[in-house]
């Protein structure tokens, strides 16, 4: 959410200050976007060294988006009790202790503890970066301050890949959280030196305690049921059973609360108005997919592929490449379209990379899986802008923090929901595979024998050795089919839900630029 401030009545910045005072919030939210993305690659090294499966080891990264989420459409109330600034400073100062104990944390549990608090403190990062940064240029640079922020969060997605490779594979999984100790501490006492005199105003506002309780209880209740379904096998679980009835009805009742309430935590009021519902189903499915895949591609790289941490990083890396260099360009040509030509692109942009994909094999070059990750660099650059263009049309100045708000939370608890959901499909689909392709391995089928006294004369060893190495060669395949399920459908999903964009009214893509960035 973007808190409407009365920074604006401050005179602007200027020079060294307004330099160093860029830099300080920058570093802030590169610091929150690298973490989104840099413990992707670190997954298999960490689900290893604690002794735990890669699925329980992904929860690491849908446990912080979740509790991001939670967090982020309380971001105006705590502006208003505590002041944007000393949020913002006590936030970055949290998220330097929180990144601390997910560094030492010595087992699963405690490392998902500190990762919900890491979470839930980023929640103001990125709205109140972008707050800040606007109080600090004057009106007419105002564009050219979103652009240097945008360049920050895009940047991100670049380097947390390739350097969480790095680092994990040259000193310690624990470095990438330890990372964001000495950049949290600069950019807390930087903004703290620069901004202490530029606080806003705050003021007493009642919390809605009972829409929050029950945002946390709904929340949290189905994204254990997501994360722990494949280990207790689902619906014959009464566990699961148990969430998900739990789940349904507190987010019915959340529902209703919120209808109600005078000062709800969540405007679900909003969801009324026809592009704001449009664009924040198109933005949030766009994203889990998109979010989703970014998670299992170095999984499958490292798991499969034998890819160190560090090749998988730079494989992913970049995604970002074009983004960055389209964002000045896309800067020019969003004032004069439609942002719903732009986000069609997008997405007919995103379902061709993912078809591509959809047609990797086992014996994949590096090139051919480069390739999709650089193209998909410009279907991003088009994507989350002309999206929050289409949300925040039409709305009313004193509801677009609200809607901002709102539609973040939605998107970053869709990604957390999708990379579940991604990570469960893979895995069906590879037993499934698995099954089918093993159908064949019968002592009748000449085929198979064929193939395994070959096996065995190559490798020089018993029939035990062939049929081992026959074994792996099996897995790999199931692995890459059940993989090349998951890109084809997200190519179609991509496909769907573009008509969702054109069930909302024209919108111009220039003018929304600021509230909506932040999906990086």
């Amino acid at each position: 959410m973007n808190p409407s401030t009365n920074s604006a009545a401050l005179p602007p910045l200027t020079g060294g200050k307004l330099v160093l005072a860029t830099l300080a919030v920058a570093l802030a939210t590169f610091m929150n976007v690298l973490d989104s993305s840099i413990a992707n690659v670190a997954i298999p090294t960490i689900s290893g060294n604690l002794g735990v499966s890669i699925d329980e080891g992904t929860w690491v990264i849908t446990l912080f988006a979740a509790a991001n989420a939670i967090a982020i459409p309380l971001t105006g109330w705590l502006t208003q009790r505590v002041g944007q600034i000393k949020l913002f400073v006590w936030a970055i100062l949290l998220f330097v202790l929180s990144s601390w104990l997910c560094g030492i944390a010595p087992t699963l549990p405690i490392l998902l503890g500190a990762r919900i608090l890491q979470g839930a403190v980023a929640g103001p990062l990125i709205p109140l970066s972008q707050a800040i940064l606007l109080g600090s240029y004057p009106k007419e640079k105002s564009s050219h301050a979103l652009a240097l922020w945008a360049m920050t969060a895009t940047v991100g997605p670049i380097a947390g890949p390739a350097l969480g490779g790095w680092i994990t594979d040259s000193y310690s999984w624990s470095w990438i959280f330890y990372i964001n100790i000495p950049v949290g501490i600069f950019a807390a006492g930087v903004t703290w030196f620069i901004y202490r005199t530029r606080e806003t105003p705050t003021r007493k506002l009642p919390i809605d305690k009972v829409g929050l309780l029950s945002l946390i209880a709904w929340v949290a209740s189905l994204q254990i049921m997501l994360d722990k379904g494949k280990d207790l096998d689902w619906f014959h679980s009464p566990v699961i059973i148990a969430l998900t009835v739990f789940a349904a009805i507190s987010f019915t009742f959340f529902v209703i609360w919120e209808l109600t309430e005078k000062n709800p935590i969540v405007d679900i009021k909003l969801f009324k108005g026809r592009n704001f519902l449009g664009g924040t189903v198109a933005i949030s499915v766009a994203y889990a997919v998109f979010f989703s895949n970014l998670v299992i591609l170095p999984q499958w790289m490292q798991g499969y592929l034998n890819y160190r941490s560090v090749d998988a990083g730079l494989v992913t890396a970049p995604l970002g490449i074009f983004a960055v260099i389209l964002a000045p360009v896309m800067a020019k040509i969003m004032p004069k379209s439609d942002a719903r030509v732009l986000a069609t692109l997008a997405f007919l942009g995103f379902a061709a990379v993912f078809f591509m994909r959809s047609h990797y094999t086992t014996d994949v070059d590096t090139f051919t899986l480069v390739l999709p990750t650089l193209l998909q660099g410009i279907p991003t650059a088009l994507f989350f802008v002309p999206l929050t263009a289409i949300i925040l049309s039409g709305l009313p100045q004193d509801r677009i923090p609200a809607a901002a708000g709102l539609s973040n939370f939605v998107r970053v608890f869709a990604g957390a929901v999708g990379t579940s959901l991604v990570a469960t499909g893979w895995n069906n689909r590879t037993i499934l595979h698995h099954a089918q392709l093993a159908e064949q391995t019968s002592v009748n089928n000449p085929v198979f024998t064929g193939s395994i006294n070959s096996l065995q004369g190559a490798l020089g060893g018993s029939t035990d050795q062939a049929m081992a190495f026959f074994e792996r060669s099996l897995n790999a395949q199931a692995a890459m089919l059940g993989l090349n399920d998951i890109f084809w459908l997200s190519a179609v999903i991509f496909i769907i839900i573009v008509p969702l964009i054109w069930v909302t009214k024209p919108s111009k893509a220039g003018g929304a630029a600021a509230a909506g960035a932040g999906g990086h």
